[in-house]
């Protein structure tokens, strides 16, 4: 019988999912492990709004800020190293806190993650060149050509989901879609996932005034300072990307900043959409009494 638990902190970003994390990993004494993909790269504090010290010192975090942005990392790694983390702290805890807004991050720890052939890093190289060059209706145009299937269900405005799945298809001469929901190793834990939710106006709002206070917080200085290398894979990120089109001169600063804003809420948007495929999902409102919340989680260990 599988005795250890895995609770998964998921949902939109701004919507509280450090505090409620923080909140249970205090009731249940135990750790918490990131799956925020950008929250990994220690030069990128301010714009992913990475737990502040105070937040750090109240539970033990993992996986925050252990890489640079100058490191290759795949999701492929942080499951092999997110797992192994897990062997340890279920050593001595039978409750762990996963928390993060990367569903795929947190799909690879909870589920795994789909076996991919290994293509030839020329492939990917000629794909960014022809979304550099062609702009990312030539990706749309190319992935509907080579896999019609995955076309229908990818995030057609994310290019790193089309580059993706076109590398594949191209390296290995078969659709990215017949890679897919391969039967997978079962977990040694269970898991319960907890989404937090709230109305769209209020999301959008707590979005808004994230963004406002990352900037008084110094993110164009933090930006400034990563523009050299605006081109690697970690910086193409919201709140970013934008932020170089200000320091090349192509925006104004306050039309990046309404970018930042607009390009974060379409995120939230995606983020949802990937988080409510899951019906297992145990849905609690952003201002639910923790309390509540807790008493929820202890009904399903007990199922």
């Amino acid at each position: 019988m599988i005795t250890k638990t895995l609770i998964a902190v998921v949902g939109p970003t701004a919507i509280g999912k450090t505090k409620l994390a923080i909140t249970l990993a205090q009731h249940f004494n135990t750790h918490i492990i990131s799956a925020d993909s950008r929250q990994f790269f220690k030069e990128m504090a301010i714009g992913t709004a990475v737990p502040d010290t105070n937040e750090l010192a109240a539970a033990p975090h993992h996986f925050i800020q252990h890489k640079s942005i100058l490191e290759s990392y795949s999701v492929g790694d942080y499951e092999k190293e997110a797992l192994y983390k897990l062997e340890q702290l279920f050593k001595e805890n039978d409750i762990v806190i996963l928390v993060g807004g990367s569903g795929l991050y947190v799909n690879a720890v909870t589920k795994g993650l789909d076996s991919f052939p290994k293509i030839d890093a020329s492939v990917r190289a000629d794909l960014n060149t022809l979304f550099k060059e062609k702009g990312i209706i030539a990706l749309q145009t190319k992935l509907q050509a080579l896999d019609p299937e995955y076309y229908t269900k990818v995030d057609k405005d994310n290019p790193h989901r089309l580059i993706r799945a076109l590398e594949v298809c191209i390296g290995s001469g078969k659709p990215y879609s017949t890679f897919l929901n391969q039967e997978k190793p079962k977990r040694s834990f269970n898991t319960i996932t907890v989404g937090i939710k709230a109305d769209r106006e209020i999301i959008y709002e707590r979005i808004n005034k994230r963004v406002d206070i990352m900037v008084q917080n110094g993110l164009l200085d933090e930006a400034k300072a990563l523009t050299k290398h605006q081109n690697l894979n970690a910086l193409q990120t919201v709140g970013y990307k934008e932020l170089f089109q200000f320091f090349n001169h192509n925006w104004t600063l306050d039309f990046a900043i309404s970018e930042i804003k607009k390009n974060t809420r379409r995120f939230a948007k995606r983020q949802l959409t990937w988080f409510n495929k899951n019906k297992e999902t145990l849905w609690v409102n952003f201002n639910d009494n923790p309390k509540n919340i807790i008493s929820k989680i202890e009904d399903k260990l007990q199922a």
